[in-house]
């Protein structure tokens, strides 16, 4: 009978073969047949047939039946933003390194979705879980713990896991200390003069509005209550804050320090098909690095955080054994305007 499947077995001819139920071959192959009380007996025997007519997640059971299979997972908030995509990169290169396979999943700040996506990849018997930018790391960290897998956050901290993040106080100080020292003697900045924009309720975002504040006190005297407009992490929305400011105000403040390089798309929408003589003495600082927007007309100043460091933080401590959690802080680095930095894209082969 083993002779009739010349091609990759299916689930359905897996059922053939064991004599149980498409339903219990998933199970066993999905790795919940524990749950489902399904016989250890029956769980290795359709295993066993699984890497035996090649079944098309070969690799997947021989992780369920050996608890490892060599998939490393990353959840990412969302792809088309540089840092995360270069986070990405950075990542994929270690894991391969280690003769692993990395997945690279996104589930777009949505906590319900994150919990689900880390139970869809617990049931492919992924070896570990890094956790970047949860809007609730703590509800994965449950999911996790339930599955005894190890899992570690990465740019937002949880309270129940190690966590790598960026030192977002000191960049933001670091950020809105650039941005006024961007101002001469002669024509100094005001402090009604700077505004940040951007930024929702998340750790990152209150490090960095807490710098901004104590920075502006501390080199200009003073901090209007209305120095902080929160826009989330929306171009659009951020396009709009600005809209609102310009017509309250009729122009923007003459300097901004913009939450991060999506909230920067919000401001270049906001250009767009406006005169350039609304922007000749605009200072930018931006939490986020991205070379193009380096060379805009105006001066932006920039923070890179750190990810290769965090990356490789999070890969030492994730294979320590468990201690209490702990938050470690990797210092990111203010880049100047006029600046193209190389990056993760840089060690790839070029292909002719």
């Amino acid at each position: 009978m083993d002779q009739q499947f010349k091609k990759k077995a299916t689930i359905y001819d897996l059922s053939v073969l064991s004599g149980s139920s498409p339903s219990t071959v998933s199970a066993v192959l999905n790795g919940t047949w524990r749950k489902r009380r399904i016989k250890e007996s029956t769980a290795e025997t359709i295993l066993s047939l699984a890497e035996r007519h090649q079944y098309t997640t070969n690799l997947q059971a021989r992780g369920l039946r050996r608890s490892r299979s060599g998939l490393v997972g990353l959840m990412l908030p969302i792809h088309d933003n540089r840092y995360f995509s270069a986070m990405a990169q950075t990542f994929e290169g270690h894991v391969r390194g280690r003769g692993q396979c990395p997945v690279v999943v996104s589930a777009s700040r949505d906590p319900e979705e994150e919990r689900r996506t880390a139970e869809t990849l617990i049931s492919y018997s992924i070896d570990k879980l890094f956790i970047v930018g949860a809007t609730d790391p703590d509800g994965v960290h449950e999911v996790c713990e339930a599955a005894g897998l190890r899992h570690i956050n990465i740019d937002l901290p949880g309270a129940k896991a190690h966590s790598v993040i960026s030192d977002n106080y000191e960049g933001a100080r670091m950020l809105t200390e650039a941005i006024i020292r961007q101002f001469g003697n002669d024509d100094p900045l005001r402090p009604d003069e700077l505004f940040l924009f951007g930024g929702r309720n998340d750790h990152a975002s209150r490090e960095r509005i807490a710098a901004f504040h104590a920075t502006k006190r501390a080199l200009l005297g003073a901090d209007p209550d209305d120095g902080v407009q929160s826009s989330g992490y929306s171009p659009d929305i951020t396009l709009r804050a600005f809209e609102a400011f310009s017509q309250r105000h009729g122009k923007l403040p003459r300097a901004l320090f913009i939450n991060s390089s999506i909230n920067m798309e919000g401001l270049l929408r906001f250009m767009a098909g406006r005169p350039a003589e609304m922007f000749s003495e605009l200072v930018v600082g931006c939490y986020d690095y991205d070379p193009f927007a380096s060379f805009l007309p105006f001066p932006v100043i920039m923070v890179r955080q750190n990810f290769e460091a965090m990356i490789a933080k999070a890969f030492e401590l994730i294979n320590e054994p468990p201690t209490a959690p702990q938050i470690f802080l990797i210092a990111p680095e203010l880049i100047q305007p006029r600046s193209a930095l190389k990056g993760p894209l840089d060690t790839l082969k070029d292909i002719a």
